[in-house]
């Protein structure tokens, strides 16, 4: 069961705003309705699962912090209803849904929404107060979370007297003391000096990775969406008209308007080593002779391969001339020539730290799981390829897509033969699946 939903949601500003919806269903534009009242959401649908972070991105006037409003019932619905679970949050009783706020949703507001009066250690304790908790769990649940904010050493201080990366922490962090599933970020980090704004969302990755609270995120801020986001929703005039992953909204924009608001994003922060590794295509077992392992160079026609034990785990790599020596020697095994690998990266390692490995590798960037068992390699050519973003209509020019293999296809003109003269292999473009044998393995 999902942890929130919105169903065919229409808010319209208005007194027609019931007879603007009826336009609306009939398939009225917006403008086609301004008589009658301002379209401000129209037929938003979305599902966000329990601890995930889910993103809504737009522009100024796209209706996203109306949508928010929605969420937790500050607005109601012209049409269309919001569950939290199975619990409608559109037409609940005021007592109902006062109950939900305390207990179910909170929100960071981007204006901090502070009592002046009150310090810190207050502000933060303030939704276990009306909850009639009592004063010492109150405290003791505000101090745990105003140490997980960073905010430890301050209890005593006033909102007057904190910078305003401060008071925003101290935003999250009563939002965090209420204690409630639903977290609703309406533009919290927008207010803050760019140094501050990312210090904030990185603190919020990582309570996300500790609490793993459900959370919407409202913002303007591509980057921000795309750092934030397990999912991103893209809204223009009222309406979502993408949900998706940051790279596959990279990858593929569903029109010409999400690929003009996605054209300056900072690809290399968001695409990850799990989007862009294939199947590693020279690969041989440490258990096995230089002879098999030199037979598997030539049907790869390669110089070097990576050793693997039979779990998968990642030894080193070996290559051509050091496996001669071996055999001449009569090594039964490559443990004498294997050579540590040390630029292995994990499915989650950007792009942007990527690059500087890649480019001392002779084999593509090997990809490591937590066990440090081989999942996949990125080769150079699939790293040049992600950099350059997709054309605003989805067309691919015919003699690239015709002459690309697909681990290369969109890369730019003389991108293959590059990559191929740094000393990287053409690998399939097969992503390596946990349960997949890497070749070469017997099981």
């Amino acid at each position: 069961m999902s942890a929130l939903r919105a169903e065919n949601v229409y808010k319209v500003f208005g007194r027609r705003s019931q007879e603007a919806v009826r336009r609306l269903k009939a398939g009225a534009a917006r403008d086609e309705i301004r008589p009658m009242g301002t379209a401000a959401v129209i037929d938003a649908s979305f599902e966000v699962q329990q601890g995930e972070t889910f993103v809504v991105m737009g522009l100024s006037g796209s209706g996203k912090s109306t949508l928010i409003r929605m969420l937790n019932g500050l607005l109601t619905p012209t049409a269309g209803r919001v569950l939290i679970g199975d619990q409608s949050v559109t037409d609940v009783s005021p007592a109902e849904l006062r109950e939900i706020r305390r207990t179910k949703i909170s929100m960071v507001f981007q204006h901090f929404a502070l009592l002046p009066h009150r310090t810190v250690l207050d502000n933060v304790a303030y939704p276990q107060e009306i909850r009639g908790v009592s004063k010492a769990e109150r405290v003791a649940k505000a101090e745990e979370v105003i140490a997980l904010t960073g905010l430890a050493g301050w209890e005593s201080s006033l909102p007057a007297q904190l910078s305003g990366g401060m008071r925003q922490r101290v935003g999250l962090a009563r939002a965090l003391a209420a204690d409630t599933d639903i977290l609703l970020m309406d533009e919290a980090f927008s207010a803050l000096d760019p140094l501050i704004r990312r210090e904030m969302q990185e603190q919020l990755v990582e309570l996300q990775s500790t609490l793993g609270k459900t959370i919407v995120f409202i913002t303007h801020d591509l980057n921000e969406a795309m750092f934030l986001g397990d999912r991103i929703a893209v809204m223009r005039d009222g309406r979502v008209v993408q949900i998706d992953t940051a790279e596959q909204i990279l990858a593929h924009p569903a029109d010409e308007y999400v690929a003009k608001f996605i054209a300056d994003v900072d690809r290399s922060r968001v695409i990850t080593a799990g989007a862009l590794m294939r199947r590693p295509i020279s690969v041989v077992q440490l258990g096995g002779g230089p002879g098999v392992a030199l037979r598997e160079l030539q049907s790869t026609q390669g110089s070097a391969a990576y050793v693997v034990d039979r779990r998968r785990v990642l030894h080193g790599t070996v290559y051509d001339h050091d496996l001669l020596d071996a055999q001449r020697r009569g090594d039964r095994t490559l443990e004498s020539v294997v050579r540590p690998d040390t630029s292995a990266v994990s499915p989650d390692t950007p792009l942007s730290e990527m690059f500087a490995p890649a480019a001392e590798a002779q084999l593509p960037l090997a990809v490591t799981d937590d066990a440090g068992r081989l999942v996949g390699v990125v080769p150079r050519v699939s790293m040049l390829e992600a950099m350059v973003p997709p054309s605003s209509d989805g067309a691919e020019s015919p003699d690239v897509a015709a002459d690309q293999s697909p681990g290369t296809a969109g890369a730019p003109p003389g991108a293959v033969q590059a990559a191929g003269a740094a000393g990287n292999e053409v690998t399939a473009s097969v992503p390596v699946p946990d349960e997949t044998p890497v070749e070469g393995e017997t099981r």
